[in-house]
């Protein structure tokens, strides 16, 4: 298919993001993928996409592409304004745009990553698999700059389907109560070291980006000192550094790490994770069954 969009405006980091490429951390490579994979899916959903068309991942400040050829749109994930051709066009919807016709997805209101999908998916070339961006292994297209060109995928015979009333979609929390199961390594910490991570209250750190969601806040007591080997790494594996404050390893994650990880958070926790902006509350509670 001929190239579909242009990029005018890549604001702070706009990827292309899909399901991941799953199965090949044995080789070193994170899943990578849509942090907030709802949000993902939901765009895909309401443009008749299958569900492993890629999206346009936005953070913070949206971007601003010119649609090359006719399509239909919609923005899902944070919440922000959306015009077409300078004119308001609805968030959560699916919108026609005409060619040539400048999409400017906003600056989120709420949360911190906008989806931008397109009918027949965003047709960046695969690798391994997947059309993911990895900012940890360089897999994938690049982070979009200005002027970057990317091709749109052939849309679904019969057009988007009926919008639903009501798209299913949870706010941005004003407090991430994130579930976690004990261990692998909860044996390097304290017994208040294990008691603070599930009483002491955190918040989501500036600096954080897709590999990890570092966190402010009381320290971990260690009951060991030294590091461990470098060992295997899960999706939302909470490591604690030196320094003793967790880190929760998101999508473009390390598959191999030497700090220990005192729990897990399961990834259907993580699409809340995914939408917290700095400053946000976070506490940690036992998983349930």
């Amino acid at each position: 298919m001929a190239d579909g969009l242009e990029t005018l405006r890549p604001g702070a980091l706009t990827t292309v993001q899909d399901l991941g490429r799953a199965g090949h951390a044995h080789l070193g490579v994170p899943r990578s993928g849509a942090l907030d994979m709802a949000a993902h899916r939901l765009a895909n959903r309401l443009l008749g996409n299958p569900e492993t068309a890629a999206t346009l991942e936005t953070t913070l400040t949206g971007c601003a592409v010119r649609v090359l050829r006719p399509t239909v749109a919609v923005v899902t994930g944070a919440p922000c304004p959306v015009t077409v051709a300078g004119r308001p066009a609805p968030w959560g919807q699916p919108v026609r745009v005409p060619a040539g016709a400048v999409l400017d997805v906003g600056t989120a209101t709420h949360g911190v990553r906008s989806y931008l999908g397109f009918a027949g998916g965003v047709d960046a070339d695969p690798v391994l698999g997947s059309r993911a961006t990895d900012l940890l292994s360089g897999l994938g297209p690049q982070p979009l700059a200005a002027g970057t060109v990317l091709r749109l995928g052939e849309p679904q015979a019969g057009g988007p389907p009926p919008v639903p009333d009501a798209a299913p979609w949870a706010a941005p929390p004003r407090e991430l109560v994130l579930p976690v199961v004990a261990g692998p390594r909860d044996d390097w910490f304290t017994a208040e070291g294990l008691r603070t991570l599930l009483t002491g209250r955190y918040r989501v750190s500036a600096a954080n980006n897709r590999i990890g969601l570092r966190l402010e806040g009381p320290a971990l007591a260690r009951a060991r000192e030294g590091e461990l080997p470098s060992e295997g790494m899960p999706l939302g594996a909470i490591q604690v550094p030196p320094e003793g404050r967790p880190v929760i390893f998101l999508a473009d994650h390390p598959t191999t790490g030497g700090y220990p990880v005192i729990g897990v958070v399961p990834p259907a926790a993580l699409d809340a994770a995914a939408q917290a902006p700095p400053g946000t509350p976070v506490r940690f509670a036992p998983a349930t069954p």
